[in-house]
């Protein structure tokens, strides 16, 4: 498994010959990229409808949605989107197969709104766990799984459902604290879901989220967390085996 940070929350994540794209936002200090300089991926995967999660979602339209069915709507009638998993997108607690992976959206703590110079909804907030194989409750030692928390606080969640039930080998964890976790629950989080690695993200982005990822790394270490932290630079890939 492949996995591309693009900065902020952006992330490319190939599985086999699978490529999917996790919540397209390229104006990022992080990146040097524009959305048409990206492979068009299979499946684009969003976690909620914030303009830093969703901005650049028009770029990939010929991709295969997964959203929830509200956001789906959403992107459908804004950003060209003609196909979603299921015909309709899909839910907390769902897995579905996308091509050589398997999709299971978790639940995340934040807020969903859309404006669109009126409030509406996108759902409920989610999280994603990009799997080689379906989470079952029988172990799989040569699966591995990449948890996307998206936009969260620290919740029970990771220590009750995801870390024992879909066990990722590697949690991507906002860490920018003032709308999310900041790195002291980050490396909760880290602890909690039981990863081999830990990598920050939602960080630095503008103001209000500008950390020294050097707290992340000490906030880890004290947390007892068995993780390795992962501080990618912006377009930088982790082989995730």
């Amino acid at each position: 498994m492949e996995l591309t940070w693009h900065g902020h929350s952006t992330w490319y994540v190939t599985v086999d010959e699978t490529a999917l794209l996790i919540d397209p936002f390229f104006a990022n200090p992080k990146t040097d990229l524009e959305p048409e300089d990206v492979e068009d991926p299979d499946y684009v995967l969003l976690t909620h409808g914030h303009e830093d999660h969703v901005a650049h979602a028009g770029a990939f339209s010929d991709a295969t949605l997964a959203a929830t069915p509200e956001l789906v709507a959403y992107a459908e009638e804004h950003y060209g989107f003609e196909d979603a998993v299921g015909g309709m997108g899909m839910n907390l607690g769902g897995t579905v197969e996308c091509g050589d992976a398997w999709v299971t959206m978790v639940r995340a703590d934040h807020s969903n709104g859309i404006e669109t110079g009126y409030e509406t909804s996108a759902g409920m907030p989610a999280g994603f766990v990009v799997s080689e194989t379906k989470p079952t409750q029988e172990p799989d030692a040569d699966s591995t799984a990449f948890y996307h928390a998206g936009d969260t606080s620290l919740m029970v969640e990771m220590r009750e459902v995801i870390g024992p039930f879909l066990e990722p080998d590697f949690a991507a964890l906002p860490a920018g604290d003032h709308f999310t976790m900041g790195p002291a629950q980050a490396a909760i989080a880290a602890d909690w879901v039981g990863a081999d690695y830990a990598a920050p993200m939602h960080y630095d982005s503008f103001p209000p989220i500008e950390i020294d990822t050097d707290t992340f790394e000490r906030e880890l270490s004290a947390s007892g967390a068995a993780a390795d932290p992962v501080v990618l630079e912006g377009d930088e890939t982790f082989t995730l085996e």
